[in-house]
């Protein structure tokens, strides 16, 4: 049985949020921000709508659309401005799971079929106002309505207009679930009485980036603050100098959605892996780890520090020219030095892929690494665009 979604709707305007008369929904927080808030909350999918009125206004909702995918998990649905097959491309190359066609339009139900046999079914997506639903599933796997929660086989999620900035999915979610009606919605496998606890009841919690692996801090839960959590969406700890419940970020703002929990081996201590908002510690650190004790020199390996260190030279190198530099003397020759140089050292790994000395493919194949890093600094894309993209395949 397929699960009903929560839908949160985000409507673009020149690249910034707005609402339904097309007036900027707030001035504190940035359509990416929201989109970030709507995803950590519990909203199961973002559907952006897309009401620009010229090509300058379509290209900033495109650049934004871009940046909300690369800062979100929530799966992003796109659509609003789909009147041709190249809009449907468009739409799904800058990111978005599936293009929506608004049934409504008389041209957006002409181009079903044909979006459905170009980009395949699993990249479309129909909204409904009112009408006939029976026929769509063979062309889009996704049907979506803004109708109260009226569940139904071949509806596949509710949207919540862009003016309710206050949904609580997770009490939806729960409203849902009593109701029978299949949600995704997130219960602990292992109960509270089944973890370790000290002689006060509490369990300490080492707490993660979920992106990096940073250690940010350690806190400890008791029971309430365990099952709160879990329903919230926020991490929430018991503070034991103040006898009492804590969620995390109430009073800074700088709130942990949880992605994932796990307890160790013995069940006496939890991982939990977050989105930190803002800074973890109380003294404005990110990590509450900085206090180096003493330090060994050794030489990173692990493979994503290290591409994001090699990068962030090469962009150091961008934007503070040093003479006698390789790299910027590629910046200097421009893009079709770079490319010609990619084309080179990648002809060298086919050559060096003949031979039987895997010492030459490696050295290859980080030369072509670095010509390909320059590429994506003139080019303006980061590991995390390229991450992201591989990530959704």
């Amino acid at each position: 049985m397929k699960e009903f979604r929560l839908v949160q709707e985000l409507i673009l305007k020149n690249g910034e949020a707005v609402d339904a008369a097309g007036q900027k929904i707030t001035m504190e927080k940035t359509a990416v921000d929201l989109a970030v808030f709507y995803s950590n909350f519990g909203a199961d999918m973002l559907m952006i709508r897309d009401i620009s009125d010229t090509d300058e206004e379509h290209e900033k909702n495109i650049d934004t659309v871009k940046e909300i995918v690369s800062n979100t998990d929530a799966p992003v649905l796109l659509g609003g401005n789909v009147k041709r097959l190249e809009d449907v491309k468009k739409y799904i190359y800058a990111g978005a799971v599936m293009a929506v066609l608004d049934f409504s339009k008389e041209s957006n139900r002409e181009l079903l079929k044909e979006a459905s046999d170009r980009f395949g079914k699993e990249k479309i997506a129909v909204e409904f106002t009112g009408g006939e639903k029976n026929s769509v599933g063979d062309y889009a796997d996704c049907v979506i309505c803004d109708t109260e929660f009226e569940w139904k086989e071949n509806i596949s999620g509710r949207l919540y207009h862009a003016e309710n900035t206050a949904a609580d999915f997770h009490a939806e979610k729960a409203a849902a679930k009593k109701a029978g009606i299949p949600v995704i919605i997130y219960e602990p496998q292992v109960a509270f009485s089944d973890l370790k606890t000290d002689a006060h009841g509490l369990i300490p919690v080492i707490v993660q980036d979920y992106k990096t692996n940073e250690v940010l801090m350690l806190a400890y839960m008791n029971e309430e603050a365990y099952y709160h959590t879990m329903k919230s969406g926020r991490m929430t700890y018991y503070s034991r100098s103040r006898k009492e419940l804590w969620e995390k970020g109430m009073t800074s703002g700088h709130f942990q959605y949880w992605k994932e929990l796990t307890a160790d081996c013995d069940s006496d201590t939890i991982l939990a892996k977050v989105y930190q908002v803002g800074a973890a510690c109380h003294t404005g650190k990110r990590s509450c780890f900085f206090q180096q004790i003493v330090k060994k020199d050794y030489t990173e390996r692990n493979p994503y520090k290290v591409f994001e260190d090699v990068f962030r030279v090469i962009l150091d190198r961008k934007e503070h020219p040093k003479e006698g530099s390789y790299t910027n003397y590629l910046f200097d020759k421009g893009i079709d030095k770079i490319l010609k140089k990619c084309g080179e050292e990648a002809t060298e790994i086919v050559i060096a892929a003949k031979n039987p000395n895997p010492e030459e493919i490696k050295y290859e194949i980080s030369d072509f690494l670095y010509h390909v890093m320059v590429l994506m600094a003139e080019k303006r894309i980061t590991w995390e665009d390229i991450t992201t993209e591989l990530a959704r395949r």
